[in-house]
């Protein structure tokens, strides 16, 4: 009963913390907004992100400006930017979350059995960790991008594979200070087997940093994401994505500069939301957050 009322005191004080940061509002709306419009996208705007209009072209064939019928514009094909944007943001929000929740699922538990166990199987996660964090996250993402198929599924692999390895080590880094500590030993000494252990009694303590690194990362993500699409190697066209529709626009930024700034701005409200989401998240998990805001 008393570890319940100690949980529940816990969740309340982070929430407190949390709603006390203004750039959780500002970051959470932001995400909210975009979340929103990707979950919502048919009640947004009713138009087909594929569709071509025939009056979406001016009569010389040039993409139209923002206005009327078309908020922010057409692209080259007549097609209705606002509506690619929106289903854009579905795409590129979906791949995101998906990879970096499968990472974190992924990430947590190779860190939380190479830290209890140790040994050879410390030995052998880490040294498999230490091979793909010895490639820098982007070239490998291009590498792989470049040998498989492009496709939704597969543009959430490659992110998943570049995401888990760093927050292994944060797990296992974690996992290491608490399998010494006295409730661990008591469990143990119980006949709690291993892994009773790391789900029941370590795995609460180290969703704290998976958390906050999943809310972060996710930032990353869209930027990868959009740079892969960008480069040809990531999501396939006639899909909306971000970074295909930068891609589509960088020919034209001097007839149609909306093709390229919309996707741009999308991007940068995703990101800059996440992070301020994210470092929110963390600081109302740090109990000494609650020392600075007195």
């Amino acid at each position: 009963m008393t570890v319940v009322l100690e949980k529940q005191k816990a969740r309340r004080g982070f929430w407190a913390q949390l709603v006390r940061l203004p750039r959780a509002w500002v970051g959470g709306a932001m995400v909210g907004v975009m979340l929103f419009a990707a979950v919502f996208a048919p009640l947004v705007t009713p138009k087909d992100p594929l569709q071509q209009f025939m009056e979406g072209l001016s009569p010389t064939g040039t993409p139209l400006a923002p206005g009327g019928n078309f908020p922010l514009g057409t692209d080259h094909l007549g097609r209705d930017l606002l509506t690619r944007l929106v289903y854009g943001a579905r795409v590129s929000l979906f791949i995101s979350i998906a990879a970096n929740l499968t990472a974190a699922v992924f990430g947590t538990v190779v860190g939380m059995f190479a830290g209890y166990y140790g040994g050879a199987v410390d030995t052998l996660l880490m040294r498999f960790t230490d091979i793909l964090l010895a490639y820098p996250a982007v070239l490998l993402a291009l590498g792989l991008g470049s040998v498989l198929r492009p496709s939704i599924p597969v543009i959430i692999l490659i992110l998943m594979v570049i995401t888990w390895p760093i927050l292994a080590r944060l797990v296992r880094s974690q996992t290491l200070s608490m399998r010494e500590r006295q409730f661990i030993e008591s469990a143990r000494a119980a006949g709690a087997t291993g892994p009773y252990i790391i789900f029941r009694h370590i795995l609460p303590h180290t969703l704290t940093v998976t958390v906050v690194y999943f809310t972060l990362n996710v930032a990353s993500s869209v930027l990868i994401e959009a740079a892969l699409s960008f480069l040809g190697v990531g999501v396939p066209l006639p899909t909306a994505s971000w970074g295909n529709m930068i891609l589509e626009g960088q020919s034209r930024y001097r007839i149609a500069p909306w093709m390229i700034l919309f996707p741009t701005l999308a991007i940068l409200v995703t990101t800059l939301g996440f992070n301020l989401l994210g470092d929110a998240i963390r600081d109302a998990l740090d109990p000494r957050t609650s020392l600075r805001l007195k």
